[in-house]
């Protein structure tokens, strides 16, 4: 039992990390494209809502267990990537902080490794779909 509430919080969590993410880009697109733009990104408003419509497929697979440890996977290069476009080494000359949000999102990245390698749960999933499921090996 203690099993199954640490993985519905873990999976609550990433899918609420995720959610809350995706409802700041919907809010304000435009912000966020200027902030993909301020980036070096081309097409920061495409960039935006790709982001955001990419998060909420996380979310939505994290809270079924659909396609989880893909999921997951995808996710932790996401979280990486934006941690080296968004807070890495050119970020911290100017802001201490910046070093701190980089190396946080390395946390969540080992979360979420763990989480793709050890699965949904047995009995918090959708049916299974056929997909890769390392944690039924």
């Amino acid at each position: 039992m203690g099993r199954t509430v640490a993985i519905l919080v873990a999976r609550l969590i990433f899918a609420g990390v995720f959610a809350m993410a995706a409802a700041f880009k919907f809010a304000g697109m435009e912000g966020t494209a200027g902030y993909i733009a301020a980036a070096g990104f081309p097409f920061p408003l495409l960039l935006a809502w790709l982001a955001a419509i990419f998060e909420v497929a996380l979310v939505l697979a994290f809270l079924t267990g659909a396609f989880f440890s893909e999921a997951a996977l995808l996710a932790g290069v996401y979280v990486i990537f934006l941690a080296f476009a968004f807070h890495g080494p050119s970020h911290w000359q100017g802001n201490q902080a910046e070093f701190g949000f980089f190396v946080d999102h390395f946390t969540f990245l080992a979360g979420l490794l763990y989480a793709a390698v050890h699965g949904p749960g047995e009995r918090l999933t959708v049916p299974r779909l056929g997909v890769w499921q390392p944690w039924a090996t």
